[in-house]
């Protein structure tokens, strides 16, 4: 496996790339710009992208002319089918040690939350200042009655009677 330099206007997007990936390409970007291009593109023989469209993106996003890739050239066209989905689909398949993570976090020196990470600790209260307005006309009203499944929501008065005997459908309902 040799990795060699390909001009970005080479490198062709695969048109059916079914993976929405618009929202990874800033974090990715920021890595590069601090780590440098350490994973390479995946390509075959004529330039199209296998594995690596965020990288490319984010390649293109920092205005470089060229990345290291990869040509698979020893794959299949359904090796190559596969190898997309898999490539993504099994980095998916992992979870995270938030233990774990958190002591890693705490080692780090660089703004992780540029490249994804929610540095905020288990736990750790914080103001976010989300005030939502209330609609002018509420949608449920007082003796709205909704099914969920095999329960059923009940707008009404907690204090009064004829709240519980609507909930139980005409039944006097009683709780301990």
């Amino acid at each position: 496996m040799q990795i060699i330099n390909k001009a970005t206007d080479e490198l062709k997007p695969y048109k059916r790339n079914p993976r929405k990936n618009d929202g990874a390409v800033d974090a990715v970007a920021a890595s590069i710009k601090e780590f440098g291009f350490k994973v390479p593109i995946v390509i075959d023989a004529g330039g199209e992208i296998i594995a690596g469209h965020t990288r490319f993106k984010a390649a293109k996003k920092l205005g470089l002319k060229e990345v290291p890739c990869i040509i698979a050239d020893d794959l299949t066209p359904d090796q190559i089918k596969a190898f997309r989905l898999a490539d993504n689909k099994t980095a998916e398949l992992s979870d995270w040690d938030f233990e774990l993570l958190q002591l890693e976090l705490s080692d780090i020196q660089l703004d992780m939350t540029d490249f994804g990470f929610d540095t905020t600790l288990p736990g750790e209260a914080y103001e976010d200042n989300y005030e939502p307005e209330p609609p002018e006309e509420p949608k449920a009203k007082l003796g709205d009655m909704y099914k969920l499944g095999a329960h059923t929501l009940l707008c009404g008065d907690a204090t009064s009677a004829l709240s519980y005997t609507n909930l139980g459908g005409g039944r006097s309902l009683t709780f301990c």
